[in-house]
């Protein structure tokens, strides 16, 4: 009689037992031995912020549990992955495709060519070395939704890799002490409470998407589970399509999950998006009039543009923001501030609960106009202010220093007149500072900027490969964009998101 090998589980994003590919082959081919590497690369890049990190621990915590549930459990080791997994007492290697970008990528690329290492890519994604014009990844992501999510298993053996640090050990090592307030608490148990309780009032998600105070309460918060494969998108999915208790909210969030898959594929196909624009024309574009000054002010929410700061002091404090602010804030760095994307991405990328290379750089690049394929779109934040924070909530939420100030000033509170400030208790200038740009000489100016390089870019989208890239999803058609104006095809609009 042959012995049933000993097959690792590597788990890295995929923070769960059901709809887990790899887990599931190992079940039926030999004993599993789930692990997870703490890489040291990761807590030393800086970016990722403590509290992120703190959501990969409890996730880490709560997958241990659900294993000791089936009579297994959760593995960790500390170090080079290479060098870790190669020093496991195991047979094989099974473990899921991660979409990696820089360190990841090249991670992957060394150990998936080994002979003991099989790879699952049960996500939806195409990664085979077809073009985009060879391959329908509408049919594709249509299968991957269909499909039926593997079941978990009913029972493991134990896991035969003993030892190794604890969660908290890791904590300690490292120094986690996030200072992040409002974050949701990571792994299994909490992801399915949060899907349950989205489900059940789904009726409210239609209308709360693009008001930041509102989204706060009645967007899904679902995505720092899909980030760290709690959930499996196809899952929630379905979920949210079986309990759903309104029929315009299940096909909101339907919506969400394509997108969810596309920008993924994006970043599938090409790594760049984490680095430079991918439409060559524009790289490096801003870089004569990047201002440290300006990108300091961005970042501490001191603009002098109250929507502006209140959203970046929402990232700063809660790492979360909604789809519509993030927008907003990728908008004014690049056109108004007129400074170089990448800072701006990273620091978003650090920030972020839910921070996912794919989705963040992609959207950065794009609201930035970074693709060549889109209109410039200038979102004005005194604009905003008025139709998505009428009352004013979530300025006076997150910048504190205007919340006595009159609704109809909290969208230019420079033209205050004094009486009206000293009743309000603020001295613009002195407690809250006053715009650090003329907003409509910088609009004007950047859009004189990319007017001029307007030929050149749509030249370099003649290149069959870079249009590839640049351009969005074509499964809707022809859209509105986010002005409702202008038709970009492929491009939803963004109170869509």
């Amino acid at each position: 009689m042959v012995d049933s090998p000993t097959i690792a589980v590597w788990h890295r994003d995929d923070l769960r037992v059901r709809d887990n590919a790899a887990l599931d082959a190992a079940a039926a081919d030999g004993h599993p031995a789930p692990v997870f590497v703490v890489d040291p690369t990761f807590y030393r890049s800086g970016m990722a912020a403590d509290a992120r990190l703190r959501f990969l621990h409890e996730s880490l915590t709560a997958l241990d549990d659900r294993y000791a549930s089936l009579g297994s459990g959760l593995a960790l080791r500390h170090g080079d992955p290479a060098t870790v997994l190669d020093d496991l007492p195991v047979d094989r290697l099974y473990v899921n495709r991660s979409v990696t970008a820089r360190y990841g990528r090249e991670r992957d690329g060394a150990l998936f060519g080994r002979d003991d290492v099989t790879t699952f890519a049960a996500d939806g994604l195409d990664r085979t070395d077809r073009g985009r014009d060879e391959y329908d990844w509408q049919a594709g992501a249509e299968a991957y939704f269909d499909g039926e999510p593997i079941p978990a298993p009913d029972a493991l053996p134990p896991n035969p890799l003993d030892g190794g640090p604890t969660v908290d050990d890791v904590e300690r090592r490292y120094g986690v002490s996030p200072s992040k307030r409002g974050v949701p608490t990571g792994g299994l148990h909490a992801a399915w409470e949060r899907l349950r309780q989205f489900a059940a009032d789904l009726d409210r998600y239609p209308g709360g998407i693009a008001d930041p105070a509102a989204a706060e309460e009645r967007t899904s918060h679902l995505s720092p589970y899909l980030q760290f494969g709690c959930l499996s998108v196809r899952g929630a999915k379905r979920y949210v399509d079986r309990e759903g208790t309104d029929p315009r909210g299940a096909r909101l969030f339907a919506e969400r999950c394509y997108w969810n898959r596309h920008y993924s594929q994006k970043l599938v196909d090409w790594p760049g998006w984490t680095d430079r624009a991918v439409n060559p024309v524009f790289r490096g574009l801003f870089r004569d009039s990047h201002d440290p000054d300006l990108v300091a002010a961005w970042k501490a929410g001191e603009t002098g543009f109250p929507l502006v700061d209140a959203s970046m002091r929402a990232l700063r404090e809660t790492g979360w923001l909604n789809f519509r602010m993030r927008a907003m804030c990728a908008s004014f760095y690049t056109y108004v501030l007129q400074c170089w994307w990448k800072p701006a991405a990273d620091h978003f990328y650090r920030h972020l609960i839910d921070g996912d290379a794919a989705i963040n750089y992609t959207q950065w690049q794009s609201q930035s106009n970074l693709t060549g394929v889109h209109p410039v779109r200038i979102y004005n934040p005194r604009k905003q202010v008025r139709e998505h924070d009428p009352d004013g909530t979530f300025v006076r939420r997150y910048v504190p220093e205007l919340g006595d100030l009159p609704t109809d000033h909290l969208d230019r509170p420079e033209r205050t007149p004094l009486a009206v400030q000293e009743s309000a208790g603020v001295r613009i200038g002195e407690d809250y500072p006053r715009p650090v740009v003329d907003f409509e000489a910088r609009r004007e100016a950047a859009r004189r900027r990319f007017a001029r390089l307007a030929d050149r870019a749509r030249e370099a989208l003649s290149d069959p490969e870079i249009r590839r890239r640049a351009s969005l999803s074509q499964r809707h058609g022809r859209e509105t964009d986010a002005d409702g104006g202008t038709d970009v095809p492929g491009q939803r609009r963004l109170n869509d998101f």
